[in-house]
This record gives structure tokens, C-alpha cells and sequence, in this order.
């Protein structure tokens, strides 16, 4: 019995502390996305006593046909990040609601073969942050199939990740698909220095293949693909 007892003490002394959920700089809150915060201020007893604080308006709400935000801002270093019903990514200071910048997607050139870029005006519900503890802080931002590195600081693009600033997710799916609908509505997942993207694609014939990519955060070069459906030679190809 003595050595149960002792036993149980000394695997109470070795668990991992639970984890406090005190910011918000990932989609949904943590890389969890458990949509909690354990801060402690606002509670039960006070939160009735809540008033607003500042507004901000994006200013570009179809006031016609109607839209909707769908975004989960994030919030890092007092800089809170979203984006507006039209594709708008923007940055607005999280204590008094003041505008930092904005980029528009929908101004954004495709260099290649010099078209307006293929943005499908449907909601992003998120971004993704990244920095290398220093002086590069990355916000990722997908409009339709493409997929951009902001600045966070500054608001505009990085040149030397992807194609000049963007990627295009219709490539690097080991197929042609360039004719068929990829886009992608919620933010990627950050870690360590990859970028991890899903899509969305048709759901019916012809469609693209639904594969999730890594990309390596700095260059924008895809550092591997998960085939949803295998591929000869991987597991589960034979069924």
C-alpha cells in the first residue's frame, strides 16, 4: 500500500502542467484550435459590465447582393489581423481600433501571364502568423487560389516567397489542373517554418485532387504533399 501511495505521488510530481491558453495568435485561438482562453478577467460576475470599446469598419460590405465576414481575427503584439467581406487583409491597432494598413487582394497582378489574379469572391474565414523571432513577421492570406506572405508590419507582400509574393495553389499537385476550381477558405497551420494548406475543390467531375501541401515559409517552395487518395506505391493504393 505504501509503495502504491508512493508510486501515485511521484507520477503527480511528473505530470506536464496544463497548458495556459493566454493569447490569441493562431486561427481559432491555439494551433489546437480549441477556441478557449483561460484569461481570467472578464467572468461571470462582470460580464454584463462590458461596453464597446471602438468600432472599425472595412468599408467594403455589398450592401446589394449582401456579404458576411467570416474571419477569426488573431491578435499578435497588440496588432489585431483580419479580413473584410471583398478579400480585404487588415491590420488595426486591438487597443484603440486605429488602422494600421490594408492589402487588397483584388488589386493584385498574377506577373506571369499578366492577369488579374484568379480570386473567387468567396469568405476567408482566417490567416496564419509566422516570424522568426526577430524582425520577419509573416502574415499568410489566401484570396480565392492564392495564397500570399504580408508583411505584418507593413502590409505588403514579400517578394522573394513564391512567385513574387504568392503562390498558386493549382500548382505543384503533380497533375495540370489550372482550368479547374482549387481555393482555399481557412488559414493554413503554421509549424515551425512550414506552411500546411488543405483546399477546397469540386465535388463533382472534372475536380482537382483534394492534396494537402507543406510549404517552406521563407521561399514558398512546396517541401512536401500528402496524397489523400494514394498513389502507386503508398499505403492504401492497393484498395
Amino acid at each position: 500500500m505504501r509503495l502504491l501511495a508512493f508510486l501515485l505521488l511521484l507520477l503527480i510530481g511528473c505530470s506536464t502542467p496544463p497548458r495556459e491558453y493566454k493569447s490569441w495568435n493562431a486561427y481559432n485561438g491555439s494551433s489546437e484550435a480549441i477556441k478557449y482562453s483561460s484569461l481570467a478577467q472578464i467572468d461571470t460576475t462582470n460580464v454584463t459590465q462590458l461596453q464597446v470599446a471602438w468600432t472599425y469598419r472595412t468599408g467594403d460590405a455589398d450592401t446589394v447582393n449582401g456579404s458576411q465576414i467570416q474571419c477569426n481575427p488573431i491578435i499578435v503584439d497588440g496588432i489585431l489581423y483580419g479580413v473584410g467581406p471583398q478579400m480585404k487583409l487588415f491590420a488595426i491597432d486591438a487597443s484603440t481600433g486605429k488602422e494600421k494598413w490594408v492589402f487588397d487582394a483584388n488589386t493584385q497582378t498574377d506577373f506571369d501571364n499578366n492577369r488579374t489574379a484568379f480570386h473567387i469572391m468567396i469568405n476567408s474565414r482566417g490567416v496564419a502568423y509566422w516570424t522568426d523571432g526577430q524582425q520577419d513577421k509573416r502574415i499568410f492570406f489566401t484570396a480565392g487560389s492564392l495564397t500570399y506572405a504580408v508583411d505584418a508590419t507593413t502590409g505588403k507582400t514579400i517578394p522573394t516567397f513564391g512567385k513574387g509574393g504568392f503562390i498558386d495553389l493549382h500548382e505543384d499537385l503533380d497533375r495540370d489542373v489550372k482550368e479547374l476550381f482549387i481555393v482555399n477558405t481557412s488559414p493554413g497551420m503554421v509549424y515551425k517554418n512550414l506552411l500546411i494548406l488543405g483546399t477546397r475543390v469540386n465535388e463533382a467531375p472534372p475536380s482537382a485532387p483534394g492534396h494537402i501541401r507543406a510549404y517552406d515559409v521563407v521561399t514558398g517552395k512546396r517541401q512536401w504533399i500528402f496524397h489523400t487518395i494514394p498513389q502507386p506505391g503508398e499505403f492504401g493504393y492497393e484498395t
